[in-house]
């Protein structure tokens, strides 16, 4: 049975519990009724307070028509570190959204909505990755088109939409296939507001270019003139001929005619992205035959005579080679099991008279400098040529494929000038040797694994000599030869390696 004081106790409790819904429901009437306030931010500090967001940013969409019609776009927007806080007060004492839009203004840029893509490069063991540009686009597909001609630029279009497509050709005999194509660098998109007074690229051709020449407004152009080829306009330009080729996505190879009055774009090209593909080759290439000299010693030194005609060789070729911004890059690799001659090579084999032969300051010499021994085993790979590499001349022929401490070769008798690291030829080329011919030639040797004779000492034709490596400024295994006119480093005059064996 309950008691007096029992029934006391919750006729109180109910009481109370009714009066605090009633001063909740109060409360909240009383909150809903109050007005609506917007703190207005920039940068971190408020610069006053409106009753109405949405006729602020009406007010900037109408002030700054010119931003609208100079990006073609619907909205402009406050500018970047603007920011908004809603509150609710009794207090009165706003400001008007003019005077709010006038410090905006007479601040900071207003804004746009774009994208911004982020280039960086990837983190390594010892690196962190660093961003090595932004760019701001209106629209994403402006940066998607300009990748596209980007990479036109580099590999033919029909190629690159096989490869994408998977409809590439099988490889029957000779011909190549694209194993792989990537950027180098990490690529990022974002939807971000862009400050109007940033660069921000609305057309994919001015981006394009900005891509190949890292300056949407570079350009260097040159009027063709009678008898000018694309090989000697890039030459007298300080530029290879990949390189022009690239500038000029128009001519497909180095023999397409240029006409009289043509204009043709021969600036430097410098991507800010790097565009790489592996590529699987399979070719016919000419193995040069080489030369056996008898001597007879009842002939003078002027006796001559052919035993045996020389005939070159064909080999085909299997190799992996990776491609950067359109150059071949160090470290090729040859598939030996699919490498193998067509037609052997017939070495020359001449007589020769040594009745009176004063060697002077070489020894027992064994050629007469026109008879130069290849310096690598076979099949190689040429990469870099002889001539003009991205803005300064390369003056040798890089030579790869052969493998990690292949052997090394001199390519005609001579005195060694130089065998160590540096030297001469500098730390950029690593292990290199030096080597002194007859008739003023001499050659050089680079970025060596290994080498196998000291200065001073007199070598013969393909003696080996050292290892091929990558040692010093390479980036893959290769061997950078160069050959020159006098001594190299002191006045010497290079010239293409390659006319040594253009029998």
């Amino acid at each position: 049975m309950k008691t007096k004081k029992t029934n006391t106790v919750a006729i109180i409790i109910t009481l109370i519990l009714a009066i605090f819904v009633f001063l909740v429901g109060f409360t909240n009437k009383k909150f809903e009724q109050l007005p609506l306030k917007y703190q207005i931010y920039l940068d971190g500090k408020s610069i006053g307070v409106i009753n109405d967001s949405n006729e602020l940013y009406a007010l900037i969409n109408k002030e700054q028509s010119q931003i609208k019609d100079q990006y073609n776009v619907d909205q402009v927007y406050p500018p970047k570190g603007f920011e908004i806080e809603k509150y609710v007060s009794y207090d009165n004492n706003t400001n008007s959204v003019n005077e709010i839009y006038d410090q905006i203004k007479n601040s900071k840029d207003f804004t746009i909505k774009g994208y911004t893509i982020t280039i960086s490069t990837p983190a390594t063991d010892t690196e962190d990755a660093k961003v090595s540009a932004r760019i701001n686009v209106l629209d994403k597909k402006i940066f998607e088109d300009s990748i596209n001609k980007l990479i036109y630029s580099f590999i033919p279009k029909d190629l690159y939409e096989a490869y994408m497509n998977d409809t590439q050709a099988e490889i029957k005999e000779t011909g190549s296939l694209i194993e792989n194509i990537y950027f180098n660098e990490n690529i990022t998109i974002r939807e971000a507001y862009l400050s109007t007074q940033e660069k921000i690229f609305t057309d994919s051709d001015t981006l394009t270019k900005y891509l190949m020449f890292g300056d949407e407004n570079a350009s260097q152009d040159y009027t063709v003139e009678k008898g000018d080829t694309i090989e000697s306009i890039a030459f007298a330009k300080e530029r290879s001929t990949n390189e022009f080729l690239i500038a000029n996505p128009k001519f497909r190879n180095a023999n397409n005619l240029l006409a009289v009055g043509e204009v043709v774009n021969v600036a430097l090209i410098k991507p800010v992205i790097t565009l790489v593909y592996d590529q699987y080759v399979v070719e016919d290439t000419e193995v040069k035959y080489d030369t056996e000299v008898k001597y007879d010693s009842s002939k003078s030194s002027s006796y001559k005579k052919v035993e045996v005609e020389g005939k070159n060789g064909i080999q085909r070729v299997a190799k992996r080679v990776q491609v950067t911004n359109g150059t071949i890059s160090e470290g090729g690799v040859i598939d030996k099991d699919n490498t193998y001659m067509i037609r052997e090579v017939v070495n020359e084999v001449v007589t020769r008279g040594n009745k009176s032969y004063n060697s002077g300051n070489y020894g027992i010499y064994v050629d007469d400098g026109t008879n130069w021994a290849w310096p690598t085993n076979y099949p190689y790979i040429l990469s870099s040529p002889y001539g003009w590499r991205w803005g300064s001349m390369h003056v040798g022929q890089d030579i790869t494929g052969t493998g990690y401490g292949s052997p090394i070769y001199s390519i005609g008798s001579g005195i060694v000038r130089y065998a160590g690291y540096g030297g001469p030829a500098g730390r950029a080329a690593g292990m290199n040797i030096l080597i002194e011919h007859p008739n003023g030639y001499w050659s050089v040797y680079a970025h060596l694994s290994d080498i196998y004779v000291t200065e001073n000492q007199t070598v013969s034709r393909k003696q080996k000599i050292g290892a091929m490596g990558h040692s010093g400024a390479a980036t893959g295994t290769h061997l950078h030869l160069s050959v020159s006119v006098g001594e190299p480093y002191n006045g010497g005059q290079y010239f293409n390696p390659m006319k040594l064996w253009s029998k």
